[in-house]
């Protein structure tokens, strides 16, 4: 089959690599019918995450039919359609039981590696890492999920994939985010980044009852699109962030801040993200934190600080005594996929929200390389890529 895989920083291919085949009786087999480049790959492309192995297959939001079935698996038949969460869960473990399903203590199986980063494992991930387990992505032609009996979402008929594609990942994920905030009617939800989970993190606080969404970025195309779906915007290259939100708050600050940007900040003017930049040359630091000081300092005291962005090694310079002084709470963590994609799927049903709005290009799998870079540097307008293995279909 075909795949995109990893050889090395800024170095995607598509590649000849073997067919997935059943491993274990709970396991399935689908065969791929939409994929998506995701803004945490990005970190994977540039070279920022640990523990890549040249040939690794990418992806990790992706869906399809069931081609293959192993004998135990009583949940899924051949010809379903599903949607696979990034999160590969078992649903028996202490953490799956507590719904806390992106820390599952079995499915990774390179757990070892995890306890030694990390402190504790975290469940097993689908084409991130050898640190979460080093499964082979969604960005191929097949995918073998494992325990399939448990996590993927079955498709209900009549909605089309661009409806459902994303409950895999960015939609659960700006989700979480926002109900991490305990939005309030009275709230100033503020997010730093209008990428695709900034994006759905808008329309998630909106439709939690926030008083208003102020979405901080610097691309026009995301801060239009941030805009249409009712927030407010501050373009962070040509005015004061701090100076902004005192205005939209009455100088209180914002009682909620969502850094949905992660350990790329890309600010450019402040002297603490050209400090990053060059203690990230030199390896002395592996995250650039812009975002994280930023929302220590202007969030209103007694807020809260969540925190879907990705995160991958050692930060440097927060400001601690800001966020133990002014009594903030922070939250944060992988997406606990599973605990939400049955509210979402029916607000997509119900027409609450339609996650395909976020999609600007559609490309086959093949153009997958090139669309890494488009991406990566936002070109031609490009906030969410949608491929399909085959070639795009009319």
């Amino acid at each position: 089959m075909k795949a995109l895989c990893w050889h090395g920083k800024k170095d995607i291919r598509y590649d000849t690599v073997p067919d997935p085949k059943i491993e274990h009786p709970r396991d399935a087999v689908i065969k791929v019918s939409s994929c998506a480049i995701c803004g945490s790959d990005l970190h994977l492309f540039d070279g920022f995450m640990p523990g890549m192995q040249s040939g690794d297959i990418m992806g990790h939001e992706f869906m399809g039919e069931v081609v293959e079935v192993g004998s135990e698996n009583k949940k899924l038949k051949v010809g379903d359609r599903v949607v696979v969460p990034f999160t590969i869960i078992c649903g028996e473990c202490d953490q799956c039981r507590r719904g806390n399903y992106s820390v599952c203590e079995r499915t990774n199986r390179n757990a070892k590696l995890a306890d030694k980063a990390f402190g504790h494992t975290t469940a097993g991930l689908f084409g991130y890492t050898h640190l979460t387990g080093g499964y082979p992505g969604g960005q191929a032609e097949y995918v073998r999920v494992p325990y399939a009996d448990v996590a993927p979402v079955k498709v209900p008929d009549g909605l089309t994939d661009e409806q459902v594609l994303f409950l895999g990942d960015i939609f659960p994920t700006g989700w979480q985010a926002a109900v991490a905030c305990d939005i309030q009617p009275t709230d100033t939800v503020a997010i730093w980044g209008a990428g695709p989970v900034g994006q759905m993190a808008v329309r998630s606080a909106l439709l939690l009852g926030a008083k208003q969404v102020v979405v901080i970025d610097r691309v026009a195309e995301r801060l239009a699109m941030a805009r249409a779906g009712g927030a407010i915007t501050i373009n962070f290259d040509e005015e004061s962030v701090l100076d902004r939100l005192g205005e939209l708050t009455g100088g209180k600050g914002p009682e909620k801040c969502i850094d949905a940007v992660g350990m790329e900040s890309h600010a450019t003017r402040s002297i603490d993200s050209l400090y990053d930049r060059a203690k990230q040359a030199v390896m002395l630091e592996s995250d650039r934190p812009h975002v994280l000081r930023e929302m220590i300092y202007v969030c209103r005291p007694a807020g809260i600080l969540s925190i879907p962005g990705v995160y991958g090694g050692l930060v440097d310079k927060l400001p601690f005594g800001a966020l133990m002084n002014k009594g903030l709470t922070v939250r944060t963590g992988q997406t606990h996929v599973n605990r939400w994609t049955d509210d979402l799927l029916r607000r997509i049903q119900e027409g609450q929200i339609d996650p395909s709005f976020v999609i600007t290009h559609t490309v086959g799998l093949e153009d997958g390389p090139a669309m890494y870079k488009t991406f990566r540097d936002k070109e031609d307008g490009c906030i969410k890529v949608v491929m399909k293995p085959g070639g795009v279909r009319a």
